[in-house]
């Protein structure tokens, strides 16, 4: 899969506005890291999948509880409230990103180390659990 220079640029604007979050949260919920790495996952996010799929993917019907808890966090981080707007911020992506967490884990299961610790068996049916994913009885 080749990227585009927009799509390279993007994928470093996500995952530098992930790297930002996560200081943020670890540094005590410190409001300006947050809010630059919110603004930076949005804005790489953009350049990821283009502007047009972009609204479309968080103006969803289905989606619209996620994306209304999702960027009012968002919009609570910048009015410096950090922690509700973050745990706001949290449920919203859990239910805008939630689809794709059986697809991210298939992936983690195949990376050497990573799987081998994902398939131990309690890990296993907790990772389960919290994915969504459904073993069949055969």
């Amino acid at each position: 899969m080749w990227l585009t220079d927009a799509q390279k640029i993007g994928v470093g604007l996500t995952s530098f506005g992930t790297l930002f979050m996560f200081l943020g949260v670890v540094l005590f919920f410190d409001g300006g890291l947050l809010a630059l790495g919110n603004i930076l996952f949005i804005s790489g996010l953009t350049l990821i999948i283009g502007p047009q799929k972009t609204f479309y993917f968080f103006a969803r019907k289905n989606k619209l509880r996620g994306t209304i808890c999702f960027f009012g966090g968002i919009l609570l981080v910048f009015f410096k409230r950090p922690l509700i707007g973050m745990i706001v911020e949290t449920f919203g992506f859990l239910n805008l990103f939630g689809d794709f967490f059986p697809v991210v884990l298939t992936f983690l299961r195949q990376l050497p180390f990573v799987g081998n610790f994902l398939n131990l068996p309690y890990i296993r049916t907790v990772v389960d659990r919290m994915a969504g994913t459904r073993q069949s009885m055969v």
